[in-house]
């Protein structure tokens, strides 16, 4: 269990049509070694949720540029518990306001990226605070 890659969600959850900084952050995670899939644009929390369980994923990434970061987050926290993931690490980054990113974190979010993050610090940061689920 020690050598299992870390299974990493990247997904575009609501109405955003914007994920070319989701492909470029899929893409870095892959690099840097990680077993990614990338759900696409338009993903509901629950089809997110649902993702993350049905790959076994260890990390779900969330990007949102449209604003619905304070509804959408938390759902998706919220449907990964109820489908018994509530262990699962989410993350996310995106256009989020300082004080909205603390309030996430609060709900159970474990790490914001906003615009200028560079994606060498994002795969370090999976790689450090990422445990494999069991």
């Amino acid at each position: 269990m020690a050598d299992k890659r870390l299974r990493i969600i990247v997904a575009k959850p609501g109405l955003d049509g914007h994920d070319r900084g989701a492909k470029i952050i899929a893409r870095a995670l892959r690099d840097g070694g990680f077993e990614v899939i990338y759900t696409g644009l338009h993903q509901t929390p629950e089809m997110i949720a649902e993702a993350a369980v049905q790959e076994d994923a260890d990390a779900v990434g969330l990007s949102v540029l449209s604003g619905a970061h304070m509804t959408l987050f938390p759902e998706v926290l919220r449907q990964l518990k109820q489908r018994g993931a509530g262990d699962v690490v989410v993350f996310g980054g995106g256009i989020i306001p300082d004080d909205d990113a603390v309030k996430l974190r609060e709900r159970g979010v474990k790490q914001i990226f906003t615009p200028g993050a560079s994606t060498e610090d994002i795969v370090k940061w999976v790689r450090e605070n990422v445990p494999p689920r069991q």
